[in-house]
C-alpha cells in the first residue's frame, strides 16, 4: 500500500491541501472543523503518528498520572495497572507518558497524601479509581480548578459530571444480575454477603452499587428471603477462617455466597477444608485465585471485567484530548460483564 500523502487528505477532506498542510504542521488558524476532518482523514488513512509529528513537536512531552490503590501481585488492581502496557502504543505516537501513583485501598490518609502527590507532579491529565467518595469529590474539584482534564475507571461518583471519560462495566445492573444468577431465579430462604472490613466508615467501598442492585433484584423477586452479612479481614486468613466457622455454626442452612469485591477466594480454603452440598458461591474478576477455585468447582461463577482494558482506552482519550483536542465520543461507557464458569472459563481447551 502506498503511503498516504496530504493530497489525499486535501482529497477526503475537501479542504485545500494548503489547509491541511497548516493542521499538520501546526502553521496558522484553522477552524475547528476543518481540524476534526483533517485528523480523521489522519486516523482512516492509517498514518503514523510522525507523520503529523511537527504538530505534536512544537509541544513539551505530557505526563499522565495514573491514581490506583497498590496494584499488589495477583490482585484487580494489578490487572488495571497492566492497562497503561496496553496503551503504550498510543502514548509514545502522541509523545505521552505515564506515571502511576499507589495508594493504601484501606485508608483515607493515604488516598489523600497520594493526591498531593500527583498535583505536585502537574500532570496534563489524571487517571483514577475513586475509592473514597468525599474525597475524590475534593480532588475533582482541585483538578477542574487547575484545568486538569480527568478520566474515571471502574466506579465513578455519582454527584461529579465534569469528568472526560468513564470506562466501567455498569455496577448497579451487574448486582442485579448477580442475585439472578445466584439464585437461579428460585426462592432461597438464605443469603450470606461477605464484605471487606475497610475504613471506619466505609468510604473506600467499590461495591456499594453492585450491593444496592443486588437487594434490589432480592427485594423485588424474593422479598421474604433473609440476606445476612459478614465482614472479614483480608489481611488476617485466621479470622477469615474463624468467622466463617461461627457463621456457619450459627446459620447452617445458609447454602448461597456472594462477594461484590475481586476477593471471593479469600474464602476458598475454609470452603475446600469444609465442604457443603449444594453450595453457590458466586465471586467477581478473573484474578488467576478465583480461577483456579472456579475450576476445582469451590466458585461457581464468576462476573468478571477488563480493568486493564478500561485503563487502556481511558488513556487514550485522554491522551488524545490533550494533544489532539479529540474529545471522547461517549463520557459515559459501559463495558460487557462476562460471565465465567468451569465450563468456560479456558475457551481454547
Amino acid at each position: 500500500m502506498e503511503k498516504a500523502t496530504i493530497k489525499d487528505i486535501a482529497r477526503i477532506t475537501g479542504l485545500s491541501k494548503g489547509t491541511v498542510d497548516r493542521v499538520l504542521h501546526n502553521r496558522g488558524e484553522v477552524s475547528k472543523k476543518s481540524y476534526q476532518k483533517v485528523m480523521d482523514a489522519v486516523k482512516e488513512l492509517g498514518y503514523q503518528p510522525n507523520l503529523y509529528a511537527s504538530l505534536l513537536a512544537k509541544s513539551q512531552a505530557r505526563t499522565i498520572a495514573l491514581l490506583l490503590p497498590s496494584p499488589e501481585p495477583g490482585s484487580y488492581w494489578e490487572l488495571a495497572a497492566s492497562g497503561m502496557m496496553r496503551a503504550r502504543t498510543e502514548l509514545q505516537a502522541l509523545s505521552v507518558s505515564t506515571t502511576l501513583f499507589t495508594y493504601n485501598q484501606y485508608s483515607e490518609e493515604a488516598f489523600h497524601a497520594a493526591c498531593a502527590r500527583v498535583l505536585e507532579s502537574s500532570p496534563a491529565g489524571v487517571l483514577l479509581a475513586p475509592l473514597f467518595k468525599n474525597e475524590t469529590l475534593a480532588f475533582a474539584r482541585q483538578l477542574q480548578e487547575a484545568g486538569i482534564p480527568y478520566a474515571y475507571i471502574d466506579t465513578k461518583p455519582d454527584d461529579d459530571s465534569s469528568y472526560l471519560v468513564y470506562y466501567g462495566i455498569p455496577a448497579y445492573k451487574s448486582g442485579y444480575f448477580c442475585a439472578d444468577m445466584l439464585t437461579a431465579g428460585e426462592k432461597v430462604s438464605e443469603v450470606l454477603v461477605v464484605r471487606i472490613r475497610r475504613d471506619k466508615e466505609q468510604q473506600s467501598d467499590p461495591t456499594v452499587y453492585r450491593r444496592a442492585g443486588f437487594m434490589e433484584y432480592i427485594q423485588e423477586h424474593f422479598p421474604k428471603t433473609t440476606v445476612r452479612q459478614l465482614f472479614i479481614d483480608p489481611q488476617d486468613p485466621v479470622a477469615t477462617d474463624d468467622a466463617l466457622n461461627s457463621f456457619f455454626t450459627e446459620f447452617p442452612k445458609v447454602h448461597h455466597i456472594v462477594m461484590f469485591n475481586s476477593r471471593i477466594h479469600l474464602l476458598v480454603p475454609y470452603l475446600e477444608r469444609n465442604p457443603i452440598r449444594g453450595l453457590r458461591v458466586i465471586g467477581f474478576d478473573s484474578l488467576a485465585a478465583n480461577i483456579a477455585a472456579l475450576k476445582r468447582g469451590t466458585v461457581t461463577m464468576l462476573i468478571a471485567q477488563r480493568p486493564d482494558q478500561q485503563v487502556q482506552r481511558a488513556l487514550t482519550d485522554l491522551a488524545n484530548a490533550i494533544v489532539l483536542q479529540r474529545q471522547p465520543e461517549r463520557q459515559d461507557n459501559y463495558m460487557h460483564m462476562l460471565l465465567l464458569t468451569r465450563f468456560n472459563v479456558d475457551p481454547d481447551d
